[in-house]
């Protein structure tokens, strides 16, 4: 079930509704039976899979506790961890990466000039695998490690690995964020539940308003071989921008609808592209999938606490191991490949950013300028209307901000790409071949979009990101209309459902456009 379909906009009232009516014993069942019907909407067979890893992993996790209480019965805590997790990461492994690891076996005999025949098998991925996997598998490390003790309740803790809103798509929550809520359900809150509604409205905008206008130009590039350079880069940028609004569009609605059934889950996603350095793009972006990576394999690795060369190096293990967890495709590595190299980089040029920045902070303001009004044209007052004052601070930000937009903008080429072969081959058209002469043919506007699809696509980037700018700067939008009037906010929500409803992208007999992130 998707979030932008009918059928969602009458299961979350339904759901809402029975959940606060019920009494709270029964309210954690509801959410889980809903979370499994949620589910099965994709595939019955799903369900059974989720219900297996967690089943595992519940199991696993009061073994573990009982071991380690109880080192004479079970001195084997360590290897009672390793069991469930390989279980449970076999399953991940067999639905995404068998057949892709069975034909890089092949190509790699090939290559040896021998032929070698292995099956391909007819697997269907199954939705949010990598995220529900990554959940429960962080549940039972925190419970090996002493950090929470093991849930006793099969319900509640069932609930915690299926939790519909964020189920498919993340975040990866923590269960010392979520299992502590799910543990005293929350009373009914009208503030709560306008925030919820207000923050799953932006999200739809995100979605259906800009990634999947931007869908239709992007798509299309990359379905066509006869794409220049600069048109490839031109879809790249909007492909930055269609991902980010795709991704953040479901974290903010599945944050939206767990506020209205009064559960707050984490941030994923921090004004991104704002970021300085691919250092601080991380900490941005996917926030749940970065943390994860660092709670549990970056810093068990060592960290930065053994030198800066084995920093590097586990940077780099953490970053290729976030490409392969987001496909498998030697396109997806190389991704995260590029992602590793760019933060070591970041990393090595630190402190000579950093001095050049102390330096620009003494040197102060490099540019003053005015406009003048026409009053003061005409003889009148001498005192200018706008002022703007640009700090060498500023602009060496600007500089790091731009410089690693274009470096992710890269990175998103080989993730957009269907191949290895292709990526390189776009980025040597890009280089060597950009052909600018095809931006005078109004190349654009053949590939399904007229001039008012494309002026309102690149208008809506440009609001998002001066929304995006004011959440960079601390002002969030939502919070101060929050504190308006009602007035307001009815408008607010007013407009935001026009919006939907007449710029919003809709399939052919609203068949709604899946998410990106669905695929991992």
């Amino acid at each position: 079930m998707l979030f932008n379909s009918v059928h969602f906009l009458i299961f979350f009232p339904t759901v809402v509704l029975l959940y606060f009516v019920l009494p709270r014993r029964a309210r954690s069942f509801c959410l889980l039976l809903a979370s499994y019907v949620f589910y099965m909407g994709w595939n019955l067979k799903y369900a059974l899979l989720l219900f297996f890893s967690t089943a595992i992993t519940y199991g696993a996790a009061l073994l573990v506790e009982r071991s380690r209480s109880q080192n004479k019965v079970y001195a084997n805590a360590r290897l009672i961890l390793i069991v469930s997790l390989v279980l449970t990461f076999c399953l991940l492994f067999y639905y995404k990466y068998l057949n892709f690891a069975l034909s890089t076996v092949a190509r790699a005999f090939s290559l040896l000039h021998i032929n070698v025949s292995v099956p391909q098998f007819d697997i269907i991925l199954p939705v949010g695998i990598s995220f529900f996997t990554f959940q429960v598998a962080g549940y039972l490390i925190d419970v090996w490690r002493g950090d929470i003790t093991a849930e006793r309740n099969f319900f509640r803790y069932a609930l915690f690995a299926s939790f519909f809103p964020q189920l498919v798509a993340g975040p990866i929550e923590r269960s010392r964020n979520l299992l502590v809520q799910l543990e005293k359900p929350a009373p009914f809150d009208f503030a709560r539940a306008k925030s919820g509604i207000l923050t799953m409205l932006y999200g739809y905008l995100l979605k259906m308003v800009v990634a999947d206008r931007a869908a239709v130009l992007v798509d299309f590039v990359f379905a066509n071989d006869a794409t220049t350079g600069v048109q490839v880069a031109f879809a790249t940028f909007i492909f930055a921008f269609q991902i980010y609004c795709d991704f953040y569009g479901y974290s903010v609605i599945a944050a939206g609808a767990a506020r209205v059934l009064g559960i707050s889950l984490m941030e994923n996603f921090n004004a991104p592209y704002f970021a300085v350095s691919f250092k601080d793009f991380w900490r941005r972006w996917h926030i749940s999938l970065s943390t994860w990576f660092r709670d549990y394999l970056y810093i068990p690795l060592g960290g930065s606490r053994r030198g800066r060369i084995r920093k590097n190096v586990n940077t780099m293990l953490v970053m290729l191991a976030s490409g392969i967890w987001h496909g498998a495709g030697f396109h997806f590595v190389a991704w995260g490949f590029l992602n590793g190299i760019f933060q070591v980089f970041d990393d090595l040029t630190g402190s000579w950013r950093k001095r050049i920045e102390e330096q620009a902070e003494k040197r102060g303001v490099t540019m003053s300028f005015a406009l003048e009004t026409i009053g003061k044209k005409l003889g009148g007052s001498d005192r200018p209307s706008l002022h703007f004052c640009i700090t060498l601070s500023s602009l060496w930000h600007l500089l790091q901000s731009a410089a690693t937009f274009c470096g992710v903008c890269l990175c998103w080429l080989f993730f957009r790409a269907s191949s290895l072969r292709t990526a390189v081959r776009y980025v040597w058209q890009i280089l060597f071949s950009p052909q600018l002469s095809t931006l005078r043919k109004d190349w654009l506007l053949k590939y399904g979009m007229d001039k008012t699809e494309l002026k309102f696509l690149l208008g809506s980037i440009v609001v998002l990101l001066i929304v995006d700018f004011l959440k960079y700067k601390g002002v969030r939008l939502q919070d101060a209309l929050l504190q308006r009037s009602w007035l307001l906010q009815a408008a607010a929500i007013i407009v935001a459902v026009l919006v939907l409803a007449v710029a919003g992208v809709w399939g052919a007999g609203y068949n709604a456009a899946s998410f990106i992130y669905f695929q991992f």
